[in-house]
């Protein structure tokens, strides 16, 4: 069936020959392409993986930051609404010290101007009872 002659080493020969050569020629060329890509896809997943732990580092920074301002900012307010507070309470206290020195400025007047008042018609009753009395006795 088989023939054994010189041909299936040649065969065999040519095989291993053609293996060879295109080992050298295409498959360690493509090999080494391949492994240039795989090692350029790791280290740009690297470089990403990295770059997107920065960002997440940058934005929990970044909220805590946000964070910090706003309990800052609410400080402030509290602050400034005490402070207005103070003020308005100054303020009302002042003007209620005022109310109350007019309120007795007035009331002396007005105690002033009844004892006037008062001394005016004691004078006037003391004259019209002398009148009255003149007048009786004239009368008499």
């Amino acid at each position: 069936m088989f023939d054994f002659d010189a041909t299936l080493p040649l065969m065999a020969v040519q095989f291993l020959l053609l293996a060879a050569i295109l080992n050298v020629v295409f498959y360690k060329p493509l090999t080494k392409v391949i492994e240039d890509r795989s090692d350029y896809i790791r280290s740009n997943e690297a470089d990403a993986r990295e770059r997107l732990a920065k960002a997440e580092n940058l934005a929990k920074q970044y909220e805590s930051e946000l964070a910090e301002t706003r309990r800052q900012y609410q400080a402030t307010i509290v602050a400034a609404q005490a402070d207005a507070q103070k003020i308005a309470a100054q303020k009302t206290a002042e003007a209620q010290q005022e109310a109350q020195s007019q309120r007795e400025a007035t009331q002396k007047e007005l105690d002033q101007q009844k004892q006037a008042a008062m001394q005016t018609l004691e004078q006037q009753v003391e004259s019209l009872s002398h009148e009255i009395l003149d007048k009786l006795l004239a009368g008499v």
